[in-house]
């Protein structure tokens, strides 16, 4: 996809969800945009480089996407929560994710599917299945 052609679905997805098309709104959606996995919020920041926004901005836009459905939190690794867009999911299954234990590199298996789970210990309450797979990336195999 082309950088106008991502910019352009950059600013519809504000749109479409009442959100203002600020600098920092736009450069974050756009780079999780042009990625096929999760990033922290570190790695946005590092992937963004001089042109990033301080990390209490990007905390709170990552945030508002969170609360508006554009995003969603992938999981937690490390303390750190790896951030991802919402399309490829329901509201009650994320498709599965697969982290390296050599490089550390997080990769989304959207072909992969497994069946939601069934027969919840008494008194547990579903609200969303997630599940990460850990091995090797084929850089690393």
């Amino acid at each position: 996809m082309k950088k106008s052609d991502i910019s352009h679905k950059a600013k519809d997805l504000l749109r479409s969800a009442n959100l203002n098309c600020t600098r920092s709104q736009i450069l974050i959606l756009e780079k999780l945009l042009q990625v096929s996995r999760p990033l922290s919020r570190d790695e946005i920041i590092k992937t963004l480089g001089k042109s990033s926004p301080d990390q209490a901005t990007v905390y709170r836009v990552l945030k508002r996407f969170c609360e508006k459905g554009i995003i969603h939190k992938a999981y937690l690794q490390s303390r750190a929560w790896k951030y991802e867009l919402a399309h490829n999911c329901t509201e009650t299954q994320c498709h599965p994710h697969f982290t390296c234990t050599g490089c550390g590199k997080t990769f989304c298996l959207k072909n992969s599917f497994l069946p939601l789970i069934k027969n919840l210990e008494k008194g547990f309450v579903f609200h969303r299945q997630q599940v990460r797979v850990e091995g090797l990336c084929s850089m690393c195999s």
